[in-house]
């Protein structure tokens, strides 16, 4: 974490400003949505349909608005969008602690979503542009201030909630209340480049859809968000399977999470030293890949849990053979995803020319948001399909053809040279603006 500390104490204040942003968002966020889904089934007695409409409207209004919160980043500037993201978040968490109404839940659950469209890509771009020749260096650091939300949240949450629901929303709606203030009075504003300022904002997603080799770098690294995210699926359902509890599920989100906050500079800074940027994210991507291997082998050696066998998870021998194998594949995920992860956010910025770079976040983000709703859907049914057909291993065998087709592809774009920077015109304007 020494390491950690001193790289980030290397850039400059606002940077510095966003890192810590970026922790306290995750871990308000965190306090609140794992225990949400509780409170509204058990605490207000709402049907698991209404659970489930109240959860999505939140991730539609998230993943379906990342596009018009980067283009409005880069239209109005990046610390306008983190503020009103942050003022939306507040008011979202306030109201879903203190409204028992369908209408205002719904409501609520929508302005948390939108706020993350809105500071999400504007936070990212000013990252990108204000850390110059550092992206690569500077998107690792904020990786680590990332998870290290995510683990934060979740515990301080479980304090919280268990004193009161309403004072754990009243807490992290503080959070990003106080976030907000410190960043109005202390985050300087910036606004990224456009080619032309006068263009429309169709003109603009014309742009990017004309972009073919962003397009393709695009859709290659939806698999790499498929892969990421069976951490919070696939990985879940394997502990269930073999354990027949939750702890396990915990330990894979703590070991992620202490992975990365304890390795991702050293590991950027050796990757970077020894690879280009096109060759870490494919050797990355094949190592998510790799990363299912032992769930693969695994799965008809380590039997189904069934409450027939008494009492076998005090034995902690058999717990360790069990977990064991969910547990390296986690380690193995997480280091591809810490190889991947900067450079790929560099990348995205080259392919975008520097101009635009808020627009083309959200148009990353919104595309790797539907890549994962579709991938989930098709990962549920080989796990279905693995019950029926009494092999378990089916679903990582499928996840490891995702993750090796998605690394040899962009292998192969990468040496045609199709992932070229784009030509870029008009770059009178400067990179960056301040006001």
């Amino acid at each position: 974490m020494r390491a950690t500390l001193r790289q980030a104490r290397s850039f400059d204040r606002p940077i510095q400003l966003l890192f810590a942003n970026q922790l306290t968002i995750n871990t308000g966020f965190y306090m609140l949505m794992p225990y949400l889904a509780n409170h509204l089934s058990g605490g207000l007695g709402l049907a698991a349909w209404t659970v489930g409409l109240i959860l999505g409207v939140r991730n539609f209004s998230q993943q379906g608005m990342f596009l018009i919160g980067g283009t409005l980043a880069d239209r109005l500037g990046y610390k306008p969008m983190i503020l009103a993201g942050l003022a939306l978040r507040s008011a979202g968490f306030a109201l879903l602690g203190f409204s028992s109404s369908l209408p205002v839940l719904l409501v609520a659950s929508a302005m948390t979503g939108l706020a993350g469209a809105l500071f999400n890509p504007a936070v990212r771009a000013y990252v990108a542009c204000d850390a110059g020749d550092r992206k690569v260096e500077a998107f690792s650091v904020f990786n680590v201030f990332y998870q290290l939300g995510i683990v934060l949240g979740p515990l301080v949450g479980l304090v919280l909630t268990g004193i009161s629901f309403q004072l754990m929303c009243a807490v992290a709606a503080g959070l990003f209340t106080i976030l907000g203030i410190l960043q109005a009075r202390a985050l300087p504003a910036r606004h990224g480049e456009r080619a032309n300022p006068e263009s429309s904002v169709l003109r603009d997603w014309r742009q990017i859809l004309a972009n073919k080799a962003f397009l393709l770098f695009s859709l290659v690294m939806v698999g790499s968000y498929v892969l990421n995210f069976q951490v919070y699926l696939g990985l879940p359902l394997e502990v269930r399977r073999v354990t027949g509890g939750e702890l396990g599920v915990t330990a894979l989100f703590v070991v992620s999470a202490a992975i990365t906050v304890a390795g991702q500079v050293r590991v950027t800074s050796w990757v970077k030293n020894r690879w280009t940027p096109s060759q870490a994210i494919a050797r990355g991507l094949a190592l998510m890949a790799v990363a299912f291997v032992p769930l693969a082998v695994a799965g008809d050696l380590v039997p189904q849990y069934t409450s027939t066998q008494s009492a076998w998870y005090l034995h902690a021998w058999w717990y360790a053979v069990a977990m064991t194998p969910v547990l390296a594949s986690t380690v193995l995920l997480a280091f591809g995803v810490m190889v991947v992860y900067p450079f790929e956010m560099a990348t995205i910025v080259r392919l975008a020319g520097d101009q635009t770079v808020g627009t083309y976040y959200g148009f990353y983000s919104t595309l790797s948001g539907i890549g994962i709703a579709v991938g989930n859907l098709l990962a549920g049914a080989a796990f279905d399909a693995g019950r029926e057909l009494g092999v378990p291993g089916l679903p990582w065998l499928l996840l490891i053809g995702v993750g090796a087709a998605c690394a040899l592809t962009l292998y192969v774009l990468d040496r045609s040279g199709r992932l070229a920077e784009p030509a870029v015109h008009n770059r009178e304007t400067p990179a960056l603006t301040r006001s």
